[in-house]
């Protein structure tokens, strides 16, 4: 069984790379997403998908990994996107609950960001 934070930085890769059926075995069945409001991970790589589809070069970047037993916090900041208006580099912060070596809740906010955190 994967560690926490090896859980998420596999999931951010399989954003990265675009291996997003490989990130189905990282999230529990009723993987609920507060962002997005959904439970599984079905409208997650819809929203991936979409993304990549508007910004083919996006990419997140992990700058810090916090892990507390179950939880993980990831400070990313995303590239591949044109800046906002005040210049402001992108990030994001994404917390996720792991269970058993799979994502089974997450949460996430972003600034600087040409969409809503709540779609990556």
């Amino acid at each position: 069984m994967l560690d926490p934070g090896t859980v998420v930085r596999r999931m951010q890769e399989c954003f990265n790379t675009r291996q997003f059926d490989q990130a189905d075995e990282l999230h529990t069945p009723d993987c609920f997403s507060h962002a997005l409001g959904t439970t599984g991970f079905e409208a997650g790589k819809s929203a991936w998908r979409s993304l990549v589809a508007q910004f083919p070069d996006i990419r997140v970047v992990a700058e810090d990994v916090l892990v507390d037993r179950d939880r993980v916090a990831v400070r990313s900041s995303v590239e591949g996107i044109p800046a906002t208006d005040g210049g402001v580099r992108p990030m994001m912060i994404e917390i996720f609950r792991i269970d058993n070596g799979r994502i089974a809740e997450n949460w996430a906010l972003g600034e600087g960001l040409p969409y809503s955190a709540d779609t990556l």
